[in-house]
């Protein structure tokens, strides 16, 4: 099953996607609000209005979670590439509301940093609170993936030793399209993430240090997790500042994340306009 929030003329609603069309679960805005009260029964009841896949305005997928905690060097490549040790415990980090975007949303680049960086990712969204899980309630407890783009500030993160401040900008984390059931995604599942049409990043989501099931593990022992909450679980190897030379996002730029199983995350990048 496929599910994804959109926006309408004067509203949000959390549809359920089924081949070319999207039918709306009705009384519910958005996917957040379907998993923290009707739950997932209440999609495979959708009886709502229709629509056509190619008219969706999609908003982040979860507009409002609770919590969205991230994790860096989880991929071998990634930690790698970056000259890293492999790490002993998951590398936490956190985001807000205000950064997320949907598909198709324009990722604002700010006239303050020069160094803007992708990270596809896969991310998993929380279906049932659980606190100190066990291994078979960690995975119970994951409602589904989505596709998700950690876009860094490399210049900002990299001014301390902690990452947050180049990790949380407004409008620039899009999630989405949909969130996928785990049993839509093959065991064999890429993530590529291409800008401006050329490969930048192509990696086996399961080739994770710390894999989902552990993440919403060790996670769920720090802090409640709680239905809504959505974890990135980290990017593979290719992100643009590892290169040499580094190359990292302009203006009118478009950076797309697939993933086998979910489908494909696409934004164009704009210059945040500043006023004075």
């Amino acid at each position: 099953m496929r599910l994804a929030t959109i926006r309408l003329a004067e509203r949000t609603a959390a549809v359920r996607v089924d081949g070319d069309i999207a039918t709306e679960i009705p009384g519910v805005a958005d996917v957040g609000e379907l998993l923290r009260t009707s739950g997932l029964g209440a999609a495979e009841r959708a009886n709502g209005p229709t629509h056509e896949i190619g008219s969706l305005d999609y908003a982040p997928l979860v507009p409002h979670p609770g919590k969205i905690i991230c994790v860096g060097l989880n991929y071998r490549t990634h930690i790698l590439e970056m000259k890293r040790d492999i790490p002993e415990y998951p590398t936490l980090f956190a985001k807000f509301d205000e950064c997320l975007l949907g598909a198709g949303d324009e990722i604002v680049l700010p006239p303050e940093s020069t160094s803007v960086d992708w990270e596809g990712e896969l991310a998993l969204v929380v279906g049932t609170s659980v606190r100190r899980a066990s291994a078979v309630a960690a995975e119970a407890a994951i409602a589904g993936y989505t596709v998700a783009n950690d876009v860094s500030m490399r210049d900002y993160q990299f001014r301390t030793r902690e990452w947050l401040q180049g990790k949380v900008w407004e409008a620039s984390t899009p999630v989405g399209p949909v969130l996928a059931t785990p049993d839509e995604i093959p065991s064999g599942a890429e993530l590529v993430t291409a800008v401006d049409g050329a490969e930048m990043q192509r990696g086996d989501i399961h080739d994770l240090v710390f894999g989902p099931v552990e993440l919403v593990r060790y996670i769920s022992t720090i802090i409640t997790l709680s239905p809504g909450d959505v974890i990135l679980t980290g990017t593979p190897g290719g992100v643009g500042n590892a290169r040499s030379p580094k190359v990292f996002l302009a203006p009118g730029q478009t950076v797309s994340v697939s993933i086998d199983g979910i489908g494909t995350l696409t934004n164009r990048t704009i210059a945040e306009k500043v006023t004075t």
